[in-house]
């Protein structure tokens, strides 16, 4: 019984320590998993271990930035679903711990500290016991038989009390399984909120990419430059002065560009009547489409379904997709 009971403490000894190592690798909060004293709280009162959760600073690392590069990035919103999940995953991580320490963790600590600890004491003061029989013993005949004898009640009564001890520890080791079986449990509950919680922001970033690959691309469009007046040279040929070429009155009816200017047709749709306007350039391909450019305002009259839109431009009526414009004024209900 000894030797059994040498070996479980051992092993209660290690797995206690290696189990706050798994919840905890950082050695600072392994400290903090430590002191936290869940006996002088009640069930549920703890809502966190007081330590910071790598999966809640990953949240809010990821939050930060998605922030910074706003709702008009597609990477943006996706860090900024990411890291909600990741805070909830850190939430589901200090569930775990506390969940831990309470039914695990102080249990076996419990353990050590008296059952354990009792059997060692009743040990220490058998081996005492046994030490003072023997050298009354051997000095038998020179001690009075009355000494002999209660020294050798003392050893049987040291005896019975470390073998009861030991045997009610090694008998009742169903307790451990239990607290071992609430450490499976804790896990479980862990991973099967863990899993949901991924299961979720895996489908909102495969939903992000289907609607960003579903989006027409926009062309980037260079801004046209300005003319830059770098000033009349002087005689910068080696002497000989440049023709400087005629500059064209303003009222002349030439132009600096041969391409026609298209006047945006937005100030010709009052903003007071259901309208939007247009994203992208959409060629209609199909009869009864409409056909407009980018930054056109188009007159809504009807909406067709969740993606179609019916609206008149320059006079013209027809169909055309709700992804390529943006409602400025919405239909009344």
């Amino acid at each position: 019984m000894e030797k059994k009971v040498d070996v479980t403490s051992k092993a209660v000894t290690e797995v206690l320590a290696r189990t706050i190592e798994y919840l905890q690798p950082n050695p600072a909060s392994r400290a903090k998993l430590t002191m936290l004293n869940t006996v002088s709280k009640i069930r549920g009162q703890v809502k966190n271990p007081g330590y910071p959760q790598s999966e809640g600073l990953l949240g809010e690392c990821m939050i930060r930035y998605g922030k910074e590069l706003g709702g008009e990035s597609n990477f943006g919103d996706a860090l900024l679903d990411a890291g909600e999940s990741m805070k909830r995953l850190a939430e589901v991580k200090d569930s775990l711990d506390i969940e831990v320490k309470q039914n695990f963790i102080d249990p076996l600590q419990n353990l050590c500290d008296k059952d354990l600890k009792e059997i060692q004491h009743h040990l220490k003061k058998l081996e005492g016991r046994r030490l003072d029989f023997d050298y009354r013993k051997k000095r038998q005949g020179r001690v009075p038989g009355e000494e002999l004898r209660q020294a050798l009640e003392k050893f049987e009564e040291s005896k019975e009390l470390a073998e009861t001890s030991m045997h009610n520890l090694l008998e009742t080791d169903i307790e451990q399984v239990s607290q071992l079986s609430a450490l499976v449990d804790a896990q479980l509950d862990y991973h099967r909120q863990a899993v949901q919680i991924l299961e979720e922001l895996a489908d909102k970033l495969k939903r992000r990419m289907r609607e960003a690959s579903s989006r027409p691309k926009r062309e980037y469009k260079p801004k046209p430059r300005e003319p830059f007046d770098f000033g009349e040279p002087e005689q910068s040929n080696g002497g000989f002065p440049c023709t400087t070429a005629p500059k064209i009155a303003a009222s002349s009816s030439f132009r600096s560009s041969d391409k026609p200017i298209r006047t945006p047709s937005r100030s010709m749709v009052p903003l007071d009547q259901p309208s939007c306007k247009a994203l992208y350039d959409f060629e209609p391909e199909n009869d009864g489409e409409l056909g407009f450019h980018e930054g056109d305002i188009i007159t809504l009259t009807n909406q067709i379904d969740e993606n179609w839109y019916e609206g008149m431009l320059n006079g013209q009526s027809g169909f055309f997709p709700l992804s390529y414009v943006e409602v400025l004024v919405p239909l009344p209900q």
